[in-house]
Formats: C-alpha cells, sequence, structure tokens
C-alpha cells in the first residue's frame, strides 16, 4: 500500500509538472505572437491617425478613422498604381527567375562531380561577401553599357541568380535528393534537365517555397538599387515611390505609414501562401521519411 501511494503521489507531481511545463511553453508562444504582430498593429494605429496623433502623448493606441483619406492622399500624391505594377513585374520575374536558376546551379553543385567543382563553389560564395554598395556602380555601368539603364531590365536580370540561393538549395539538394532516385533516372535513359526538372525538382518544393518568399520580400523592398538605375521617374518602383512622400519641412507622417501599409499588405499575402505550401510540402517530406 505504500509502495502503491508513493508512486500515485511521483504520478500527481510528474503530472504537475508537465501541465506547467505546457502552460509555460503556451504563454511563451503567445508573447511570441503579440510581439511578432503588434508592429502591424502599430502601423495600422499610425496609418489611420493623423500626424498629431503620431507625435502625440500619451501615445494613441487604437486605430483611428482616417485610414481611408490617408490611403487616397498616397494614391493621388504619387504614381502608385504604376510603381506597384513595376514592383509587381520585378518581384515575380526576379523571384521566378532565382528559383530556376539557383536549383539548378544547385543541382549540378550537388550531385554532379565536374573538374573545378569546389574552386567555384568557393568563389561563389565568397561573391556573397562583397558588400550590395561596392558594386552599385560597376552594376550601373555594365546596365548603361547594354542599354538598361532605367528599364526594368535593369532590376530583373541582376536579380536572377545570386550565391545565398545557389548555397541554400546545394546544402537541401545534398541530404533531401537520394543519389539512389538519379541512378534510377539515368537507368531510365534520363540526361541532366530530366533529372532536375521531373527528380530534383519535386523534392525542392519545401526548399524553394522558403527561397522563394526571401527571394520575393528582398525585390519587393530593394530600394537602393532601383533608386540609382532606375532614371526615369515614371518607371520607379514602389519602394523609391514611396520616398517621395516624404517632403522636407512638411511631411504627412500618417500619409506616410499609410503608404508602408498599403506596401505591406501583398507581402503579407505572399508570405501566408508561400509559408502554408513550405509547410505543406515539410510536413509530407517528413512523412514520407
Amino acid at each position: 500500500m505504500a509502495a502503491d501511494h508513493t508512486t500515485s503521489s511521483a504520478g500527481l507531481v510528474i503530472g504537475s509538472g508537465s501541465r506547467r511545463s505546457r502552460i509555460g511553453v503556451r504563454l511563451t508562444l503567445l508573447f511570441g505572437v503579440v510581439v511578432s504582430l503588434f508592429p502591424f498593429y502599430w502601423l495600422v494605429v499610425m496609418a489611420s491617425g493623423t500626424t498629431q496623433d503620431i507625435f502625440a502623448y500619451p501615445p494613441r493606441l487604437v486605430p483611428g478613422t482616417h485610414l481611408l483619406d490617408n490611403m487616397q492622399k498616397v494614391i493621388h500624391r504619387i504614381d502608385f498604381f504604376g510603381s506597384l505594377f513595376n514592383t509587381v513585374v520585378v518581384s515575380v520575374t526576379g523571384t521566378v527567375l532565382v528559383l530556376f536558376f539557383d536549383s539548378l546551379a544547385a543541382f549540378a553543385f550537388a550531385k554532379y562531380d565536374f573538374p573545378a567543382r569546389k574552386l567555384l563553389f568557393g568563389i561563389l560564395l565568397a561573391t556573397y561577401m562583397i558588400p550590395v554598395q561596392l558594386s552599385l556602380v560597376p552594376q550601373f555601368v555594365t546596365m548603361a553599357h547594354f542599354g538598361w539603364a532605367g528599364s526594368l531590365k535593369a532590376l530583373t536580370i541582376p536579380a536572377a541568380a545570386n550565391a545565398f540561393g545557389i548555397f541554400w538549395m546545394r546544402q537541401y539538394a545534398k541530404n533531401a535528393l537520394p543519389d539512389e532516385l538519379l541512378d534510377a533516372g539515368r537507368i531510365d535513359g534520363a540526361g541532366f534537365f530530366r533529372l532536375y526538372w521531373q527528380v530534383a525538382l519535386p523534392l525542392f518544393r519545401p526548399a524553394l517555397a522558403f527561397l522563394g518568399i526571401f527571394t520575393f520580400i528582398h525585390l519587393w523592398n530593394d530600394y537602393i538599387w532601383p533608386l540609382v538605375v532606375m532614371i526615369d521617374p515614371d518607371r520607379v518602383t514602389l519602394q523609391v515611390a514611396l520616398a517621395n512622400l516624404n517632403v522636407a519641412y512638411n511631411t504627412d507622417y500618417a500619409v506616410v505609414m499609410a503608404g508602408a501599409l498599403m506596401s505591406v499588405l501583398p507581402l503579407i499575402v505572399v508570405f501566408l501562401i508561400g509559408a502554408r505550401h513550405f509547410l505543406r510540402d515539410l510536413a509530407a517530406g517528413a512523412t514520407k521519411m
């Protein structure tokens, strides 16, 4: 009887500790969610008020009633829809090119043995350590030499591949793509591109989803390179156009925040769609393994 009483007491202690642990984990996750979502909520609060509300003390903590008015001011003061179209074209085209070329190069680096493979990959990683600011002038000179300065080609072609994407996809390919699948494809007579398209690419989907989200957000938010290379003010991207809302000595910060909110909303949609596919494909891959 004493042993049974001791066992039951130990079970109660373990159960109580496990319950407290779950509560602690949930509270930690809830705190993380609040910290992550608060900047977006605060952006809505500032975008829906006035400049006086933004600088008021104590600060206003609830959304105001000027959100639609501020959005209309954004549309009237800059070519919002034109710059939005340019940004969508650059972001979508650049993302598709990155996904194709980076995954193709990563497939070759991960699964094929060719001369100077390690040397080329090392040089590729070294280019990733070069600051973007150092490449602005030579890159602009190159775009001007081809006659692309001021056109959307100057934004999409240089973004067609990058060292980070190739490194990310190569590391994923080395672990997620069994050599046995490639050998089976070669027995069936498949060549390089057929192996890439029909065997490797379907297994790359979780990594491609992450890389696609990362690349799209980067291209959407890029400011310095479009500012340098887009000579024609009618061909600028959204971030450059929104910067024109900052007028010296008379900036309407509520309108600026409304423009920032209008710029962020498409990114949230892309992130939610991409994250759903990423988690679904990742779970499917884990189940198969």
